[in-house]
């Protein structure tokens, strides 16, 4: 981490997790617990449906709702799709965009992703843009070129001012829901790649000031020695989120000193 020029943000994403009674109680039990320390950022990526009752819960707290995936299109005949502007009027403030799980399951391709950042920022949402490798790829050595591919792709015709808005989330996609973790100094390099992508792209201030997040299994036994690397400004949590106990340890790992 590196807080002198850029924040630092813990996101949950509860994925197809959790009802909304279920909900409720987490976000009372996560309000009444953060710590005082305002370190870090604190997001939780919940279900479309769970969206109305975190807001209600946590509107007057630390901690900001995202959504998990948006469509691009202002509205018109997508079955089952939300927009943007949907999600904005219900006080969502940040979106999940081009998770491995999107691109794995449902199709989700790197033009997609661009034209999700695009609806995202003209709604005036902060998206929360996913990148990473299969195993395959990483025993390739290909994991550099790929990142960066999936960055520039992602964040085309994006001006240097919406960077300001946009947090890129680093997720091995051979460490998602495996148990398995990229090393700290694995994850340290490749969110200096990706910090090496923006400075081309938009210069030295621009990808000085961006946060980079590691999202593949997280968790509060290892949230302290990821956290320690330079270019780690964060975690995108999967299932350590669901538990409050261990989210919480994650977050005051973030605010430590």
């Amino acid at each position: 981490m590196n807080r002198k020029y850029r924040k630092t943000v813990i996101a949950g994403n509860w994925k197809m997790f959790k009802t909304a009674s279920e909900t409720r109680i987490f976000a009372e039990d996560l309000k009444n617990s953060l710590p005082r320390a305002k370190r870090c950022s604190i997001i939780l990526c919940v279900p479309f449906v769970n969206i109305p009752s975190a807001i209600k819960v946590l509107k007057d707290s630390r901690v900001a709702v995202a959504a998990q995936n948006l469509h691009w299109e202002e509205q018109g005949a997508f079955t089952g799709e939300i927009s943007a502007s949907m999600l904005a009027e219900l006080g969502v403030r940040y979106v999940l965009i081009g998770h491995s799980e999107r691109r794995q399951y449902f199709g989700e391709t790197d033009l997609t992703v661009n034209k999700k950042i695009h609806a995202a920022l003209k709604a005036g949402l902060r998206p929360i843009l996913c990148v990473g490798e299969t195993l395959e790829q990483r025993e390739l050595g290909v994991t550099a070129d790929l990142i960066s591919y999936q960055v520039k792709a992602a964040l085309s015709g994006v001006s240097a001012e919406d960077m300001r808005h946009i947090i890129i989330a680093y997720e091995p996609v051979w460490a998602i829901g495996t148990g398995k973790t990229a090393t700290p100094e694995q994850a340290g390099e490749v969110c200096g790649t990706i910090r090496t992508v923006l400075r081309k792209l938009y210069g030295a201030r621009v990808a000085r000031g961006s946060t980079i997040q590691y999202g593949g299994s997280m968790n509060p036994q290892n949230a302290e020695r990821l956290l320690a690397q330079a270019d780690v400004d964060g975690g995108l949590i999967g299932s350590a989120s669901l538990n409050p106990s261990d989210f919480l340890q994650i977050i005051s790992a973030a605010n430590r000193e």
